[in-house]
């Protein structure tokens, strides 16, 4: 491999791959990202508006040009405009996803499906009590209907508060009523953003941004969370098991059948399918030894966690997977599929096959997705994988790596199970200074960072200082493909967070799910300061997302913030055209929800902002610290 590859990804199965498409001249997201430099300035600033047709408008940040729109609106007005509608964005992408798990429910209790089943009754019982449903004498089908009937209310109008607001600490509770930010409902909080920015409702920049804050808590104690929710209902509650990752997972004699998106309804039933006997046999006909499944991105992750399939890679490998020769299908849902992967496809043999109607991809194959017949679409998408083994290519199949082994599926169910059913180890862990504190390390890759370094290199700095890792999505990817999440990887942790991962067993870095699986981490926060009698915001915790990329992510960050926890971002948010509105986020929130947001790229440097927050907050619950100033700034 050449510099250059070596520079895009510390992965090796990534830098071969990244080899093959030098050589064989094929495009990659990092060659497009190259030939689109540079980028718009206006817009990476966030000072570029299209929100009308007087515009479009830009605001000169030196200060010689135009410093308002046409409409008269300023620096402030235009970002917070412009962040307030990538949150609704995220917020809407992944509340979009509760919905169509939620449906799929509903279809359960309706009888009208045979696809999927409840497949957790006490996570059943226990959320339709929370919503205030009599679960005395009922049927399962029953319960399950009822209480899909009463998600479905949290996203309209009719209520004045979500149901899952009430899991926060009455502290947080009464501060977002203060502040006027309990989120209402899911649906509303969005549509309330798009009116808001239209052109000529509200010109307050703190005024929007608040209510971008009270839509992100719409997806995140709404939207995201009914997803995870329900999703542990329909398949199952996750639970500690060990898995593979990389492309070393795919296999040169077996129909390599890849999972890719972020919606478990779909891949759920393509499992099912692929156990069928007579796609086995038909398998086996064309002279493979049988069907392999294998996942990228957040489906992956849903997979892995439940099931244990194994993680072929994260986002920035989907291209790279299909360089691989070896993949006959990409099974695409939703959400961060790159429509470059139809063309990658047709440099090899594979079939990209979409499932969505609302997301469609030119020149793949389109195959509807009804959860109602789900098990039979999910045979005739497989079948279509297994015919197209026929058309491989042998020798242009190249399997870079061998795979590495990770665990998976820490759920909170399963993080307090491990504790012996109570936070309270974890809490005295954390008083005593074995675990200093934990930070969520979450979200995309993004090729303007180095692809798994920025996660991999946080994530080993936080636990060499003893304090408790936890992933989501892509980070889970990186940090898994690392070697960090097999309970071996605790030679790595300091002293004290290297003892009670022996003792427990697991890894220092957890994984917890996918994207939408961020809430898991919201309810154990929320669970830890319940415990102690305190507000989120009061204990020794942070998040980041190294190499963030998607709306999502910013809806993601806005939440955690809004919950109390302190965030590092890796990518630089198009917010810097305004100093009001970046002081606000960077500085004034801290004020006002009691945690704030901090922009570094460089990983380093981000570990030691996050040890001097959480030696902080060490401090103010009176817990032995070392001195937050004393902490070094990498140079």
């Amino acid at each position: 491999m050449s510099a250059h590859e070596k520079n895009l990804s510390i992965a090796l199965d990534a830098q071969k791959m990244l080899h093959r498409a030098s050589v064989d001249n094929i495009e990659t997201v990092w060659d497009r990202l190259t030939r689109q430099e540079p980028q718009c300035g206006y817009c990476s600033l966030g000072l570029s508006c299209r929100n009308c047709s007087m515009g479009p408008c830009r605001i000169d940040p030196f200060g010689d040009g135009p410093q308002k729109g046409v409409c008269g609106a300023d620096a402030d007005i235009i970002v917070a405009r412009n962040l307030a509608r990538t949150i609704a964005a995220g917020a809407a992408a992944h509340s979009d996803h509760g919905r169509d798990i939620l449906e799929a429910l509903y279809h359960v209790g309706s009888g009208d499906t045979e696809s999927y089943a409840v497949n957790s009754e006490d996570k059943l019982k226990a959320l339709a009590s929370e919503y205030g449903i009599d679960t005395n004498n009922k049927q399962v089908q029953e319960l399950a209907k009822e209480l899909a009937w009463e998600m479905m209310e949290d996203f309209g109008t009719r209520k004045e508060e979500l149901t899952f607001v009430k899991r926060l600490p009455g502290e947080r509770q009464k501060l977002w009523a203060k502040l006027g930010i309990i989120p209402r409902g899911i649906d509303r909080e969005n549509v309330e953003v798009l009116h808001r920015t239209h052109m000529g409702v509200d010109n307050d920049y703190v005024n929007i941004l608040l209510h971008a804050l009270r839509t992100s808590l719409s997806d995140g104690w709404g939207g995201s969370m009914i997803a995870t929710e329900v999703s542990d209902i329909l398949f199952g509650i996750p639970k500690p098991l060990t898995s593979k990752v990389n492309l070393g997972v795919l296999k040169p004699d077996m129909v390599n059948i890849a999972l890719h998106g972020h919606n478990p309804m779909l891949s759920d039933v393509i499992v099912q399918a692929a156990r069928d006997p007579e796609l086995q046999k038909q398998a086996e006909s064309l002279g493979a030894k049988g069907i392999n499944l294998v996942g990228l991105c957040c489906t992956g992750n849903e997979l892995q966690m439940r099931l244990g399939i194994p993680m072929a890679g994260n986002h920035l490998m989907q291209e790279l997977a299909i360089m691989t020769g070896a993949l006959d299908a990409m099974v695409v849902d939703y959400q961060c599929i790159m429509p470059s992967v139809v063309e990658t496809a047709k440099c090899f043999h594979t079939t990209v096959i979409s499932t969505f109607d609302k997301a469609k991809f030119t020149g793949a194959t389109h195959i509807s997705f009804d959860p109602q017949r789900g098990v039979e679409i999910g045979k005739e998408i497989v079948k279509l994988g297994v015919d197209n083994y026929a058309n491989r290519v042998p020798g242009r199949v190249l399997i870079p790596d061998s795979p590495v082994e990770m665990m998976a599926g820490f759920s909170v169910e399963a993080i307090v199970s491990a504790l012996g059913g109570s936070p309270e180890p974890l809490v005295d862990a954390i008083k005593a200074g074995s675990i200093r504190g934990a930070a969520g390390v979450v979200g995309c890759n993004n090729p303007k960072i180095k692809h798994d370094y920025g996660h991999t290199t946080l994530t080993r700095r936080l636990i060499e200082n003893d304090i408790l890792v936890v992933v989501t999505g892509c980070s889970a990817v990186s940090n898994g493909k690392a070697g960090l999440m097999m309970p071996a990887a605790a030679e790595q942790a300091g002293e004290g967070l290297k003892a009670v991962c022996k003792a427990l067993g697991i890894p220092p870095v957890l994984h917890m799910g996918s994207c939408v699986d961020n809430t898991r981490i919201l309810v154990l926060a929320a669970a830890l300061a319940n415990f102690l009698g305190t507000d989120i915001d009061k204990l020794p915790l942070a998040g980041a997302a190294p190499e963030w990329y998607s709306e999502k992510a910013v809806s993601i960050g806005a939440y955690v913030v809004a919950s109390g926890i302190y965030t590092v971002l890796g990518v630089q948010p198009a917010i810097f055209g305004s100093p009001n509105v970046v002081n606000l986020l960077a500085k004034g929130l801290d004020d006002v929800v009691g945690a704030k947001f901090a922009v570094e790229p460089d990983p380093e440097k981000a570990a030691v902002l996050i040890r001097r927050h959480i030696e902080q907050k060490r401090q103010g619950l009176g817990l032995p610290a070392v001195e937050a100033d004393k902490i070094p700034m990498p140079e």
